[in-house]
């Protein structure tokens, strides 16, 4: 799972993410290219358009739902375990990328968390799910200008 995650607990406003971090947005692009990205409708629908370099799956209960003509190459699914099957055959590690519903069912499926940890304490309706700290290890910490980046795998995985 790759999330930005103020203090609080907010990862967006709406469709919108609520801050403006140099560099964190090019450090997500670096992180998750050449992967396979799990994420919402609402997700993509607010980015618009499939990420370059990286499948798409968009997790949609809408039946009908499509990418649309900007969409080419975005994957459906329907459920969460049809979208991790479909991620599991396709190149490169599977990435859970939100939104919030996305990352709550992924979440006791997940082995590892990088989280970007934003020191503001934002305005907003979207909030990354709660996690028990004690079952996660961290297992690096990078500090960048206006944020940090944490990665925390499933202490059960570490043994």
């Amino acid at each position: 799972m790759v999330a930005a995650v103020a203090r609080n607990g907010v990862i967006g406003n709406g469709p919108d993410i609520p801050w403006r971090v140099p560099g964190e947005q090019r450090a997500f692009k670096e992180l998750t290219m050449g992967h396979t990205l799990v994420m919402g409708r609402t997700t993509y629908e607010s980015i618009g358009r499939p990420l370059p370099g990286r499948t798409t799956i968009v997790l949609t209960r809408d039946p009908a739902w499509s990418a649309g003509p900007s969409g080419e190459g975005v994957l459906v699914a329907h459920d969460l375990d049809a979208a991790l099957a479909l991620a599991a055959t396709l190149p490169g590690d599977v990435m859970v990328v939100g939104g919030a519903q996305v990352y709550a069912a992924a979440l006791p499926l997940a082995t590892e968390q990088v989280l970007s940890e934003i020191p503001l304490e934002p305005e907003g309706d979207v909030l990354y799910p709660a996690y028990d700290a004690a079952a996660w290890l961290e297992s690096s910490r990078d500090v960048f200008d206006g944020y940090e980046r944490v990665r925390l795998v499933r202490a059960a995985d570490r043994l």
